[in-house]
């Protein structure tokens, strides 16, 4: 749970800038984006197989160099 202490003089701005700093490091973001829909388990295989794929496409070509 993110948790953000104020003072007295603390500013709200301020306040709302730490706050989502916190929640995207902790990454509670990504994982409600990754919750927001039921995917299949066979999705699920899928896409990890095409991520993997893609990974190592990028490895087998190199970087590109001018």
């Amino acid at each position: 749970m993110v948790e953000i202490t104020l003072d007295e003089n603390d500013r709200l701005d301020w306040a709302l800038k730490s706050f989502k700093r916190q929640v995207i490091r902790s990454g509670i973001l990504k994982d409600v984006r990754r919750k927001r829909f039921y995917v299949k388990p066979s999705e699920v295989r899928q896409l990890k197989a095409e991520a993997v794929q893609r990974r190592q496409g990028v490895r087998a070509s190199g970087p590109r160099v001018k």
